[in-house]
């Protein structure tokens, strides 16, 4: 595996792109993009871990395990210190080739994002108090992530783009792409909530046939 951090004096694109082309053939861990990434490079890991549901191929399992690790570094971010990364997740491997093509489609999201983001209301990215907020709106989306929806459309992308929006406000110090992490949010739980109403809908309408 390649030693040089990927992260460093790079546009994200630049960054996913070298990784996407370090990654061995014959299957990744999480722990080989990290050590591609740094560290340190925890936010970018975070916006790396949300291509996969920007993209219509999936992997199987993927949700969970991404969704746990972002979670952590959500954790991580209101309680102000480094995740603890679980080596079982860190450890689970996936098929390079469907996470190849998952980060070359997501590029496109990546790109157009980088475009326009721009280090403009800045006082919404720094301090304490604002990294706190951040990392709890990352964990709330991390938590929508993991839910086991994935066959109803939309239901991974939207919290994903909360964390993508928000990741790289920080890490381009954009405060307008953390109001709009924040709306994404706010997006999700209206979506879930229409979902839990129909589902209870049509719950109710199948109970009160079967009593009749």
């Amino acid at each position: 595996m390649h030693k040089e951090s990927f992260a460093s004096d790079k546009t994200l694109k630049e960054t996913f792109s070298s990784i996407q082309n370090a990654l061995p053939d014959n299957g990744v861990t999480l722990s080989m993009v990290l050590e591609l990434l740094g560290k340190e490079s925890f936010l970018i890991l975070a916006a790396f871990l949300t291509l996969p549901f920007l993209a219509p191929v999936s992997i199987p399992g993927v949700s969970t395990v991404f969704g746990a690790i972002i979670l952590l570094i959500g954790i991580s971010l209101v309680l102000n210190r480094s995740p603890w990364l679980p080596e079982r997740f860190m450890a689970h491997e996936f098929s390079t080739d469907k996470l190849r093509t998952c980060v070359s489609q997501g590029l496109v999201w990546i790109q157009r994002l980088e475009k326009v983001s721009h280090r403009r209301m800045s006082i919404l990215c720094r301090g304490h108090l604002m990294s706190r907020v951040i990392g709890l709106v990352v964990v709330l989306s991390s938590l929508f992530l993991m839910a086991p929806l994935a066959f109803i459309p939309f239901s991974n992308t939207l919290p994903a783009l909360s964390i993508l929006l928000l990741s790289i406000g920080v890490l381009q110090q954009d405060g307008i792409f953390i109001v709009l992490g924040y709306f994404f949010l706010v997006a999700t739980s209206v979506y879930f909530a229409i979902i839990a109403f129909m589902g209870a809908n049509a719950l109710s309408m199948a109970v009160d046939m079967v009593v009749k």
